[in-house]
This record gives structure tokens, C-alpha cells and sequence, in this order.
């Protein structure tokens, strides 16, 4: 990845992406395919470092994408199991007809898409954080940056594509509201080595306001027996919550008994739904920043990925009628909204009433389950991600009917 030293000032792109995730770089990479000038400011030195995701992404996403099969060495491990877990041990699995899932690794997968999108013809120059977005008579037209800590520039463009992550500064310049408060959760995710007594193919996920308030804890397993052990909580200190999942849990403490942290980090996930405008006068916002995350298990890479591509889409068509208006833009809101809005109400109320279960109940949830063969409903699914339609499919089954009555009653008495 070309690193650049030179002036910045200039003639800028036609389109400018802060971000060089696999967000930012796919939006470049769709861009590029129809000969959109676009630049990507990546802030780091180095794309895919620091990581900040466990990578756990769904096969037939990524296919329906073009981007799987991945290079040797991207795919880590393959599941086709689901292992969940109350804080009091109880165990619900679901064992599907194949591998549906994929832990990758994130670096690798991230310079990936980046070299795809620089092969097309984007420019990415690392090293460079934006410092704030410029306007003029209501319209983003560019960006102030700063590269490799040196004095501020300015770098012009027609449209400003936001995709720095779980952040609202620059949504917040744009007149834009930022991310509900109310809807973030703090999570810590560690290397470790030496884990135990875990399926090869199965994914751990352990539930209970005990541990993981507001979220989950999990840990995904690699062939070489070292694994990715992470959680999210909204209450308390992440790392002293980590610590009580590998040394109190009835099942973790037993798996990681033995385990070593070799690496660790933090940041915040959004799973308070999509913003209400992720647009403005010359200006997109994409991934993280516009919450386009699953509420229910906070994956943002595929929905944003898919919103990417929304994106390129909206500014190339807006970019050939020159009219970069935010009512030429809005055009990718309601894109977004026509393709994923019914699965995001469906997560959002499946988050609300998993946050409305008492760490009892979600033991009683998951005896319920297995008494009723809810994992046998669903081992044929391969569908991880638009899990709202997933729900409908698999309604008619009588174990989900069944399964979909008790929860409504769990729900209405946790919530009486």
C-alpha cells in the first residue's frame, strides 16, 4: 500500500473516504470500478492495525459479495456450530448442515479489499487523520487533514464519505445527529493461547447480565489452539468483566482455566439501529458511524459493506448529474432503509427483549429451547445476517411457533 509524503494541497478527488476499513475500502473499491476519482485517509500507518473486531463473518455474505473465497491465510477457522451458555452453565446448541460462518483474519482481509480498491484505481495515503470537514455555504467540500503529524492542509472534494468507525465527530460537523448514547456498549477482546475442551468448529457465546450486560461474551476458537475470548458490556470495566468470564463462569473459567493473553483491546459497539440521516449536503456517512450494526449480535462489517456499495452508487449517480445536494444524496438513505430497515427492527426488538431478561430467565430461555427443538428448526439456515427474514422462513416450523409463544409470555413478564 503506496504510503504518500508529498503536498496534499491541490486539485482534490471527486470523492474523499475517511476510513480505510473494509467499509471505506469497499465504498473506494465500487467507486474506482466506475471511474470515480476517490481517495481514502486512513489514519494509522498501516491498514488493518489496530484491529478492533473479532472478524466472525457469515460465508454466504461474503460469496454474495464476490469476496469468498478469500486469499490463503484470510480465513483463520470455518463453524458450523453455535455453542450458548447461561451464567449458570446451561447449554443450547445449534448444529447447522455446513459451515456457515468464518473467522477471519482482520488485518489480512482489510489489506485485501484496500489493494482491490488500489488496483482499481483509488489512492489511499495512510498515516493522515482527518481533523475536521470543510464547508462552505452548507455543503461538505473537503476535508482538513493532517499527515504524519505535520502542519494541517486542506484537500477538496465534491462528496465526503464518512467511514471512520464508532464515532460522531465529524456526522455532528456536518449538521448531522451522532450515535444514541443509549445504545452503545463497551467490549474488550483478547489473543489467547492454551484454550480447552472447545469444539474446532463451534463458536462459544456466553450469555448473563453476570458478565456481559448489555451483550455477550464469546470466544472463537482457531485450529492452532489459540483463540479470539471478547465481550461487551454497558455497565462496569470491560477488562474486569473479561476477567470474571475466564475465572467465575461455570464453563468459560474451565476452557480458559489455563489460558494466556497475548493481546488485547477496546472499543465501543453501536447497537442502537441505523441514525435517522446518515446524509447531508455533499456528505455520506457509512458503517460504524451511521450504526448500520446488528443490534442483536453487533456485526457491522457485512451490513456495512452492503451500505458501501449503496454509497458508491448514490455519489457516482449524483457525481454524473452534478448535483451532490442532500436531496440528490438522500437517494442512498432510502436504499438502505428499502433493503435492510425490516431486519433491523426485527434485531432491535430481539436486543430489547434479550436486555429485558433476567440472567434466571435466560437460563429458563435456553432449557425451553432445547425441550422444544429449536435447534433442529434451524440446522438447515445459513442466513446470519438479515436475520428478520430468517425469522419469517422459519415461523411456520411447530417448534418455532411454539419457541416464538414462550418468548412473548418471557417477555411480558419480565417487562410486567
Amino acid at each position: 500500500m503506496t504510503k504518500y509524503t508529498r503536498q496534499l494541497t491541490g486539485a482534490g478527488p471527486d470523492v474523499i473516504i475517511i476510513g480505510a476499513g473494509p467499509v471505506g475500502s469497499y465504498a473506494a473499491l465500487n467507486l474506482a470500478k466506475v471511474g470515480v476519482n476517490a481517495t481514502v485517509f486512513e489514519e494509522h500507518p498501516k491498514i488493518g492495525h489496530p484491529s478492533h473486531c473479532a472478524g466472525h463473518l457469515s460465508i454466504r455474505s461474503l460469496s454474495s459479495m464476490g469476496l469468498y473465497p478469500l486469499p490463503k491465510g484470510t480465513v483463520e477457522n470455518t463453524f458450523r456450530t453455535a455453542n450458548f451458555y447461561s451464567s449458570k452453565g446451561t447449554k443450547f446448541s445449534i448444529r447447522l448442515s455446513k459451515p456457515v460462518t468464518a473467522a477471519l483474519n482482520r488485518a489480512r482481509f482489510d489489506q485485501y479489499l484496500a489493494k482491490q480498491a488500489e488496483a482499481a484505481g483509488a489512492r489511499f495515503i495512510l498515516n493522515t487523520r482527518v481533523q475536521s470537514i470543510i464547508m462552505n455555504d452548507g455543503f461538505v467540500t473537503g476535508v482538513n487533514v493532517q499527515q504524519n503529524g505535520e502542519k494541517q492542509e486542506q484537500v477538496a472534494s465534491k462528496i465526503t464519505v464518512d467511514a471512520e468507525g464508532v464515532s460522531s465527530r465529524l456526522l455532528r460537523q456536518a449538521g448531522l445527529r451522532g450515535l444514541k448514547p443509549r445504545g452503545l456498549v463497551y467490549a474488550v477482546e483478547a489473543e489467547v493461547e492454551n484454550v480447552r475442551d472447545v469444539e474446532q468448529d463451534a463458536v462459544e457465546v456466553y450469555l448473563g447480565k453476570a458478565y456481559a450486560s448489555g451483550f455477550y461474551g464469546w470466544l472463537i476458537p482457531r485450529l492452532d489452539g489459540t483463540a479470539k475470548v471478547g465481550l461487551g458490556t454497558n455497565r462496569g470495566n470491560p477488562r474486569d468483566c473479561l476477567q470474571a468470564l475466564m475465572t467465575k463462569h461455570p464453563v468459560a473459567s474451565r476452557q480458559l482455566s489455563e489460558a494466556k493473553i497475548t493481546q488485547i483491546s477496546y472499543h465501543a459497539i453501536t447497537l442502537g439501529g441505523p441514525i435517522n440521516k446518515a446524509y447531508a449536503n455533499g456528505f455520506l456517512a457509512v458503517g460504524d458511524c451511521a450504526s448500520q450494526v446488528k443490534p442483536t449480535t453487533g456485526g457491522g462489517v457485512i451490513f456495512g459493506l452492503t451500505c458501501a456499495k449503496i454509497a458508491a452508487e448514490t455519489a457516482s449517480e449524483a457525481l454524473k448529474q452534478g448535483d451532490v445536494s442532500s436531496d440528490a444524496l438522500q437517494v442512498y438513505q432510502n436504499r438502505c432503509s428499502g433493503l435492510l430497515s425490516f431486519d433491523f427492527n426485527v434485531m432491535l426488538k430481539l436486543r430489547r427483549f434479550l436486555d429485558s431478561l433476567s440472567d434466571d430467565k435466560v437460563d429458563e430461555m435456553l432449557r425451553v429451547c432445547s425441550r422444544l427443538g429449536v435447534d433442529k428448526a434451524l440446522s438447515s439456515e445459513d442466513e446470519i445476517d438479515f436475520q428478520g427474514k430468517m425469522m419469517l422462513r422459519v415461523m411456520g416450523k411447530p417448534s418455532m411457533l411454539a419457541a416464538i409463544s414462550y418468548f412473548a409470555m418471557l417477555y411480558l413478564s419480565a417487562n410486567a
